[in-house]
């Protein structure tokens, strides 16, 4: 087998690429888990090796919310989906009007079920 004489020396010696003899290496350290720095990583780093349970214990605190107003308007769109918009003083969008009249005819099929089964019920006696 001949050797190519083509580009330079340097490009087919793997001398860099070599792992070096475990003559060589630096003592192994008796402990190497505790290499780090305390802190050194994110509490929420998706590429941490934590389990998802753990980082749900660790996210609660942070979607914990200190004051109660974001509650009390989450529960006050959950009666009116445009009610939210209204107590900031805007306009409410498309979709926040037509869930509120998709609420009202539903909350109105149910009443009209109510009243047949209660129709219903008084007829058996």
């Amino acid at each position: 087998m001949s050797a190519s004489n083509v580009g330079n020396a340097q490009t087919y010696e793997a001398g860099d690429q070599r792992n070096p003899p475990d003559s060589e290496k630096p003592e192994r350290q008796t402990d190497p888990y505790n290499e780090g720095k305390k802190h050194s990583h994110k509490d929420n780093d998706p590429k941490d090796e934590r389990s998802i349970g753990n980082r749900l214990a660790a996210a609660k605190p942070q979607n914990d919310s200190g004051s109660g107003k974001g509650d009390a308007e989450s529960e006050l769109a959950k009666k009116d989906p445009t009610a939210p918009a209204r107590s900031h003083g805007n306009e409410p969008s498309k979709g926040a009007k037509i869930d509120a009249e998709l609420q009202a005819e539903e909350e109105e099929i149910i009443r009209k079920k109510d009243a047949a089964k209660k129709q219903a019920a008084g007829n058996k006696n």
